[in-house]
């Protein structure tokens, strides 16, 4: 089995979306730590957490280290649409714009996640 964990929520919105942000790093986490092959991406406005949880006073920043290797990558596209692009490159991750869709700089692609034989889990 191979895991895709893919960032949505929003770190601006509260308990909720540490929480989504919180089970998607310990998935990744878990996977991990069990040998099985796991990528972390981040979307939409999660595109802003990287920014959020490099700050090592944050809650969740240790959890964050410890799958930080695992990260493939954030949407260009949404790192553009929601302000998040300078952060993510001062982070030093990769821009993903395998998806080229109208109107933006590209996404990720699910459907070529999908087709390398991942399983999609959304947070």
């Amino acid at each position: 089995m191979k895991a895709a964990i893919i960032i949505l929520s929003d770190p601006k919105a509260g308990e909720e979306a540490l929480g989504r942000m919180f089970n998607g790093l310990a998935a990744a986490y878990d996977f991990k730590q069990k040998g099985t092959e796991v990528g972390i991406y981040f979307e939409g406005t999660g595109t802003r957490w990287p920014g959020a949880l490099a700050d090592k006073a944050h809650p969740i920043h240790a959890l964050y280290k410890a799958v930080e290797d695992k990260v493939v990558g954030v949407s260009c596209g949404c790192a553009d649409v929601f302000g998040a692009r300078e952060e993510v490159e001062k982070a030093g991750f990769d821009l993903i714009t395998d998806n080229s869709v109208p109107g933006t700089s590209g996404l990720p692609s699910i459907a070529q996640i999908v087709a390398d034989g991942y399983t999609v889990f959304n947070f």
